[in-house]
Formats: C-alpha cells, sequence, structure tokens
C-alpha cells in the first residue's frame, strides 16, 4: 500500500488545517511501514510547526505551489504524473483537478463556509466550494468530528456510509506543562495579572467582538482582578474588531511552542466561536488542565463532554454570566480544568494516525 498525501498546505500561511495535516502526516509516517506514506511534495522530516511560514525550504515551496498552480490552472495532468506508483491520494482543501488513477479520499474539517457564508471572504467561499465538489467525488472521506460529518451529510447531500469520524490529536506539548515554561511565558508576554486567554485567528466566526463585550460587562471589580488576553494572528477583522482589540492584552501572532504554556497559565479559556469543526484551541486548553467555556453549537460539545461550560454564543448575556461564573468560582475552575484533562486524553496523534492507516487499507482494498 502506498498512500499520497497532498501537503501542500504545510507550505503557506495556515492555523488548523496546517495543525492537523503537520501532526498527522508526522504520526503516519512514524507508524506505518516505510514507503507507505509520502508526502506531495516531498518534505522529508518536518522540523517545529510554523503557522506563519513554510515548513520546507524556498525551492521545495516554490516547486510544490508551482505544482499545485499548474495542476489547477493548466491542462497539464501534473498530479497523474506524480502520483504514478499511489494507490489512495488524499487531497488537500486546494486541489481542484485529482489524478484519475488513485483512489481519492479526503478530510471534511467544516461546513461553515455553507452554513455561515456571511462570516467569510469571497475568495474562502470559492475555495470552499471548490472542495465540496472535491468532495463529491471522493471514493472514502474522513470527517475530524461526528459534527462536522453530520453537517456534511445534511449539506453536500453526501452518503454516511462513505464518511469514518477520525478525531484528531492534541500534541503532547499541552499535556502538564513545565511550570517553568509557564512562569517563562508570563514574564515574557508581561503577563502579570491572572487572566482570561483565548486564542485563534481574529475573524468574524471567532465571535471576538461578543468577548471583549462580555468581558467588559463584567463587574469592575472583576476586570481589576483579571485581564482578558487575545492571541492570533488578524485575518478577516473588521473595522469594529479592530478597534476593539485596543481595550485588552492583543499579542498578536504567538510562536507555536509559546501556545502550550500561555495555555496552562490563563486562569480560564473562553471560545465563543459561532462555528468549529473541532476545535483545536478548546481541546489544547482542556489538555492544558485550563477551565474552559465555550459555545454549545456544532462540535464543541461533543469535543468538551462534560468538561466546559457551554453557553449560547449569541447571547452576550450568557456569555457575560458564563465569564463571572468561572471567574468567581475557583473551585468550579479546578473541577473543570481536571475532567479536561481527561477529556483531552481522548485525543491523542497516535490513536488518529492508526485509525487512519486502518481507513487507508481499507481504501486501498
Amino acid at each position: 500500500m502506498r498512500i499520497a498525501i497532498d501537503a501542500v498546505p504545510l507550505l503557506v500561511r495556515s492555523a488548523g488545517v496546517k495543525n492537523y495535516l503537520y501532526h498527522w502526516l508526522t504520526h503516519m509516517v512514524r507508524s506505518a511501514p516505510r514507503g507507505t506514506i509520502c508526502s506531495l511534495p516531498p518534505l522529508g522530516e518536518l522540523g517545529p510547526l510554523n503557522h506563519d511560514a513554510s515548513m520546507a525550504g524556498p525551492v521545495r515551496t516554490f516547486a510544490g505551489l508551482a505544482a499545485l498552480a499548474a495542476s489547477n490552472y493548466t491542462p497539464l495532468p501534473i498530479l497523474d504524473w506524480l502520483t504514478r506508483s499511489a494507490d489512495v491520494f488524499h487531497a488537500s482543501t486546494l486541489v481542484r483537478h485529482p489524478p484519475r488513477r488513485p483512489r481519492l479520499t479526503a478530510t471534511i474539517y467544516d461546513m461553515t463556509c455553507w452554513l455561515m457564508p456571511e462570516l467569510h471572504s469571497a475568495a474562502n467561499l470559492r475555495a470552499d466550494r471548490a472542495y465540496c465538489e472535491l468532495l463529491r467525488r471522493a471514493h472514502r472521506l474522513i470527517a475530524i468530528s461526528q459534527s462536522s460529518k453530520d453537517d456534511a451529510v445534511r449539506t453536500l447531500g453526501l452518503s454516511p456510509d462513505g464518511i469514518t469520524v477520525i478525531y484528531p490529536g492534541i500534541a503532547d506539548a499541552f499535556f502538564q506543562p513545565a511550570p517553568a515554561a509557564v512562569q517563562e511565558v508570563r514574564t515574557r508576554y508581561k503577563l502579570q495579572r491572572p487572566f482570561v486567554l483565548a486564542v485563534g485567528t481574529i475573524e468574524p466566526r471567532k465571535n471576538v467582538d461578543a468577548l471583549v463585550k462580555a468581558f467588559a460587562a463584567l463587574p469592575a471589580v472583576m476586570r481589576e482582578e483579571f485581564d482578558l488576553v487575545l492571541a492570533g494572528p488578524r485575518g478577516w477583522a473588521s473595522d469594529e474588531t479592530n478597534n476593539l482589540l485596543r481595550r485588552v492584552r492583543y499579542l498578536g501572532y504567538i510562536p507555536e511552542p509559546d501556545i502550550a504554556p500561555l495555555t496552562a497559565a490563563a486562569a480560564m479559556f473562553a471560545y465563543p466561536s459561532l462555528y468549529e469543526g473541532f476545535g483545536f484551541p478548546v481541546a489544547q486548553a482542556m489538555a492544558a488542565g485550563t477551565a474552559v467555556l465555550a459555545s454549545n453549537v456544532s462540535s464543541l460539545p461533543e469535543i468538551t463532554g462534560d468538561a466546559a461550560l457551554l453557553i449560547d454564543p449569541h447571547s452576550l448575556s450568557e456569555l457575560t454570566g458564563g465569564l463571572h461564573r468561572l471567574l468567581s468560582s475557583p473551585a468550579l475552575r479546578a473541577e473543570l480544568a481536571a475532567r479536561g484533562c481527561v477529556q483531552a486524553s481522548r485525543f491523542r496523534w497516535p490513536d488518529c494516525a492508526a485509525r487512519s492507516l486502518e481507513f487507508f487499507q481499507e481504501v486501498a482494498g
């Protein structure tokens, strides 16, 4: 069996998809017999995850992006040439013309462009609709949550029998970060007071505006005790959102090695997202032993189980109330943190890799 994994998302700036692909590919290569898993373009052993830059050198990055462009926008059968020895080709969100000979598979991340198109740029909507056409042609599909699978079946009319739910994992760094690393991050980012943390790209779907307004509605004495800290690159945020960011501690893009200790340093983690296919930041917070406040929509109840305080992300009063309840109760925060560690242990990359290899064995026949 030989599986070709389209790894082009590792060459561009990305958040959730890049995180998934990096760890998924790395652990499958470790688990499978030598030569079973190959990446396109060939990347060799990957260095540390960097969301903001390519995971390959300049030459491989240029070659990989050039091959993708030629495949997508010319009649040249580039991917047919590159996958002639593969049994299965697993496509990324960027591929438009998959190879014809190997069996086609892909991953369903979320259906937010279909369910909430008003929250996305025109370019995102075009790319997602093209990817959905590829999903309809695939032999088999992986979904990263039951919620994503159900949404894809309902929205695209896909057969549920052709979709296997395989949960992603959480990187080992998030489980029990070293106290010294936690203190070092506190010091470096000048986080003297206890804080509420939110991590993610600044975009409408993350509901940042509501979080900032809900925090501002807390009693003054609570806002004097706790800070609200936001971390993540700017996406397609509105002027209003950018103005609201000035009211809180906005750290901008955080290098990957800092995210685990920063998460563990927080008094609580707040994630009032309007839609998630899985919710890596929430799962990571649970692994780090930080109490979580999250939305009661899409995949988040599935991923958090009984280990988070869930609120309606459309209700400012519920969000404010959830913040107040957790910040005023160290005992509740400790209880949710303990449950979160247990819940997060369900999501480990070696388990994901093992199930994925079984999936590919079934597809290859």
